[in-house]
């Protein structure tokens, strides 16, 4: 899953897609680059940042959907908590909404899911973007994990969303400290055991804490994060994770290619 930021404040590239034209030609990059789907979003979800309102969100993702769903060939998700950027989104040619929230924010989100036949990605956050990293704690982080996303796929289901069109994201950063996203990327065989047949999608890409793991006393910047992310990327799909959204496409489908091809040769051993 290539990312697609139409934001001016996204931590790792706000402002250089906010234009239309400049966001469709990344998702045609990534495309290139091997992206299979590309989660196009308007509303950053770094930790602080302000919420947008609808009419902007929509402003932002709507043309660059359009473009997208026509030219790149591969399915665009929209990244969004809102039911109305949802639903113009999807009306546009998208085919799966992304919500960190899984629907708390906007709970009628779930039903325009269900009615335009779409998928849906529901993520595990604590609190919003805005507190999110203030002191998170946890009994058990994976079992809350787990519990929290069992339930936000039964309202899915409720709401009438077909099972082969859910997806799961147990939230890497989003409420978490590093030690919690670790323990999240140690134990990720139970989040995909307890999943079941919903598919597991992971976003590690440029994430804080593998700045703060390599930095060596400094926390690296997003731009030096690549390497990092690679070998969350390799190790999470190594444990039955099935879609890594990534900034860099390349690096990631290459990972792809070459496990598979080793999975092939373990095979015929």
């Amino acid at each position: 899953m290539g990312v697609v930021n139409v934001t001016p404040d996204s931590f790792s590239d706000g402002g250089r897609c906010l234009e239309p034209e400049a966001a469709v030609a990344h998702g045609l990059a990534l495309t290139a680059a091997g992206a299979d789907l590309l989660d196009v979003g308007g509303e950053s979800t770094r930790p602080g940042a302000e919420p947008v309102a609808a009419d902007e969100e929509r402003r932002r993702v709507v043309p660059v959907v359009e473009r997208l769903a026509a030219e790149a060939g591969v399915p665009v998700s929209v990244d969004t908590t809102k039911r109305d950027v949802a639903a113009a989104a999807l009306e546009a040619g998208a085919t799966i909404v992304n919500d960190v929230s899984a629907g708390r924010f906007e709970p009628d989100i779930l039903k325009i899911v269900a009615t335009a036949g779409a998928g849906f990605v529901a993520m595990h956050m604590q609190g919003d973007p805005r507190t999110m990293q203030q002191d998170p704690r946890y009994d058990d982080v994976v079992r809350d994990v787990i519990a929290f996303l069992g339930e936000r796929l039964d309202a899915a289901r409720t709401a009438g969303i077909d099972e082969g069109a859910l997806a799961v994201d147990p939230g890497i950063g989003f409420g978490k400290t590093v030690r919690h996203n670790l323990e999240l990327l140690a134990r990720l065989p139970e989040i995909v055991a307890s999943a079941d047949r919903v598919p597991v999608l992971l976003g590690t890409s440029r994430k804080r804490f593998i700045g703060a793991v390599l930095g060596d006393g400094r926390d690296l910047p997003a731009d030096e994060r690549e390497e990092g992310t690679l070998a969350t990327v390799v190790w999470a799909l190594d444990r039955g994770v099935r879609i890594v959204r990534v900034h860099e496409a390349r690096p990631a489908a290459q990972a792809v290619q070459l496990l598979e091809a080793m999975r092939t040769a373990e095979a015929a051993a």
